[in-house]
């Protein structure tokens, strides 16, 4: 049986390398989602180079949603 959490933290220093990341973690958490069939994916941006991607359960499985925590970080 697969682990229905999954964690992954993703950051860059330039814009290609953030997409670049993001996109690998993303397709990583779809493929274990797919695998546990319980939970959707979620991006985190935490900072304008921070980001978290999980399996989450308030995500629909099949869906993937994204949401802003940048606080005052941009500053």
């Amino acid at each position: 049986m697969r682990p229905t959490t999954l964690t992954l933290d993703v950051s860059g220093e330039d814009p290609d390398t953030i997409q670049t990341n993001l996109t690998a973690a993303v397709d990583t958490a779809i493929t274990q989602a797919m695998a546990v069939g319980r939970h959707g994916v979620l991006v985190t941006q935490n900072a304008y180079n921070d980001f978290t991607v999980t399996l989450h359960p308030d995500v629909p499985f099949g869906q993937t949603r994204e949401e802003r925590r940048l606080g005052n970080s941009l500053g």
